[in-house]
């Protein structure tokens, strides 16, 4: 597949953040990432006993955990990865965190495991000096995200609560992180609203060119 053709298979609000990468090839990565992300989810999304989402995701384990040189070819997805600047290996814990969510029983601790599981990732892209704050904001994105997608159930509540709470300590991303910082920011303007979407009108997108101007 294209650059282009990837690029339409996310959401709206993910294609927007993605317009304030610092880089081309900060937007390739990110981009995989996303397209990694979204594969994940849409194997919980299929539904259908536990036990087969829990080998398709025991086979993107296995992938990432091996050396790019032992993966299997003819995966599109496998292919773009090859090429991520970090170690594979590292999203890991981004397999771990959706296996997480396959839980009868929806748990706090099972929220706070997918939460880490994204925060892991998108560390991976950034500096030493700044593991700190993306790890904080792709927690709050993935917690606002999730509670979004929760619906009304007393399990998005929680997530809900966890988000909002965090608003007393603000934080800034730089330069190449900005894509992370307008997720985050577009989230919890959709958390704060009850929206069902990232984007649903031309306030979302002034948050969007904001937080993509400023970090925040």
């Amino acid at each position: 597949m294209s650059h282009a053709e990837d690029l339409s298979a996310l959401p709206l609000g993910l294609r927007l953040a993605l317009a304030y990468a610092s880089s081309s090839s900060t937007r390739e990565a990110m981009l995989t990432l996303l397209l990694l992300d979204q594969r994940l989810a849409a194997i919980l999304r299929q539904g259908g006993e536990p036990v087969i989402a829990q080998i398709k995701l025991a086979w993107w384990r296995d992938q990432l955990g091996e050396a790019p040189s032992h993966w299997p070819a003819g995966e599109p997805l496998l292919e773009r990865l090859r090429a991520w600047p970090a170690d594979p290996s590292r999203l890991v814990p981004l397999v771990d965190g959706w296996e997480a969510l396959l839980a009868e029983d929806l748990t706090l601790s099972a929220m706070e495991q997918f939460a880490a599981g994204r925060a892991a990732a998108w560390t991976a892209l950034g500096t030493a000096d700044e593991a700190g704050a993306i790890g904080r904001a792709a927690r709050d994105w993935a917690l606002a995200d999730l509670a979004l997608h929760l619906g009304q159930d007393g399990e998005a509540e929680a997530a809900r609560r966890w988000v909002l709470a965090d608003r007393a300590h603000p934080l800034r991303l730089g330069r190449g992180m900005r894509p992370l910082a307008v997720l985050r920011a577009l989230s919890r303007r959709a958390l704060e609203r009850g929206a069902a979407e990232l984007i649903d009108g031309p306030g979302a997108l002034l948050v969007a060119l904001r937080s993509g101007l400023t970090g925040r």
